[in-house]
C-alpha cells in the first residue's frame, strides 16, 4: 500500500518576504509595538511577526516607529529598514507600565509628525501547563503585558491618532480554542477580543478602525523556542503541512492597516491554514 503524500503549501514571494513593495502605505505613519524580536539561534532565526510587519510597512511606503522592550532588537529592525531605503526609528518601551506607554506614544507621534496606524504585537506565555500550573504572579504578569498593555496603548493613542486611522491587535488562535494549555496566555488573548471591539466602537465615531489577527503556528524565533520545550508543537496537524512565516502574518496586518480594508471594523481573522475552521 502506497503512503499518501501529504500536501505542503509552497511559499509565495510574499510568504518568503521577497515580493517588492507596491506603495500600499505611501505617506502613512505607523507605530509597530513589538517590532523587534527575540533571538533563539542567531545564525538560523527566521523573521518574527513584528519585524516582518515593520519591514513590510516600510517597503510599502510608510514611515515606521519601531517600539520594543528590547532597544537593541528594535534598532536592528530599524537598521534593516534603512538598509532597504525605508524610513524608521526605534523606541524602547515596556507596555506593562503606563508611564512607558505614554512616553512611547508621545515619541512616536513626535517622530512621525502624527500617526495614523498602530499594531499591537505583544504577548508573553509563561508558567506550567494546566490550571494546576497557574501561578498568581505569572498570571498577573501575563495579563499586564497581553491585555493591560494594549489597553493602555489604545487609551493613549486614541487621543492622538488621525481620523480614519487603523489599529491592529495581534492575538493568537489560543484565543479561539484551548490549544496552548498555558491558561493565563489563552485567557488573556481571548480577552483581547473584548478590548478590540470596545476600541472599535469608540473609534468608529472618528473613522478609526480596530481589528484582530489570530495567528496559528508560526515559524519565528519565539515559536522555535516554544517548540524546543514542547515537541508536540509541530506542523503535524496543520492543514497546509507547514507553519506560517512571519511574512504571512505581516501581509494580513498590511491588509488591516491599509485603506484596502477601510470598511472592515471589529473583525477577527485567523491566519492558521484553517486549523480553527476545519
Amino acid at each position: 500500500m502506497t503512503d499518501k503524500i501529504r500536501y505542503v503549501r509552497q511559499l509565495s514571494a510574499e510568504s518568503a518576504g521577497v515580493a517588492p513593495g507596491r506603495g500600499r502605505l505611501q505617506g502613512r505613519k505607523i507605530l509597530v509595538v513589538g517590532g523587534g524580536q527575540r533571538t533563539f539561534d542567531a545564525a538560523t532565526d527566521p523573521v518574527g511577526n513584528g519585524r516582518a510587519m515593520s519591514l513590510l510597512f516600510a517597503r510599502e511606503g510608510a514611515h515606521v516607529a519601531v517600539a520594543d522592550v528590547n532597544r537593541a532588537s528594535a534598532d536592528d529592525t530599524v537598521q534593516r529598514i534603512v538598509a532597504e531605503g525605508g524610513q524608521a526609528f526605534s523606541i524602547e518601551a515596556d507596555i506593562s507600565r503606563e508611564d512607558s506607554v505614554n512616553r512611547m506614544i508621545d515619541e512616536a507621534r513626535e517622530g512621525l509628525g502624527g500617526f495614523d496606524g498602530m499594531v499591537l504585537n505583544v504577548g508573553i506565555g509563561v508558567g506550567a501547563l494546566g490550571l494546576d500550573g497557574v501561578d498568581l504572579k505569572e498570571w498577573n504578569d501575563t495579563f499586564a503585558v497581553n491585555l493591560t498593555g494594549p489597553m493602555l496603548c489604545c487609551r493613549k493613542a486614541l487621543k492622538h491618532l488621525a481620523d480614519g486611522s487603523s489599529i491592529v491587535f495581534i492575538s493568537s488562535i489560543a484565543a479561539l480554542r484551548s490549544g496552548s494549555q498555558l491558561i493565563a496566555y489563552d485567557t488573556s488573548k481571548a480577552a483581547l477580543g473584548g478590548l478590540m471591539r470596545n476600541v472599535a466602537k469608540e473609534g468608529a465615531r472618528r473613522g478609526i478602525r480596530a481589528n484582530t489577527i489570530c495567528p496559528g503556528l508560526v515559524d519565528t524565533p519565539l515559536g522555535r523556542h516554544t517548540s524546543a520545550g514542547r515537541p508536540s508543537r509541530s506542523a503535524a496537524g496543520v492543514p497546509f503541512g507547514r507553519m506560517a512565516t512571519g511574512w504571512e502574518i505581516a501581509y494580513a496586518a498590511l491588509f488591516f492597516i491599509s485603506d484596502e480594508s477601510v470598511y472592515v471594523n471589529a473583525q477577527t481573522l485567523a491566519v492558521d491554514s484553517g486549523i480553527t475552521g476545519l
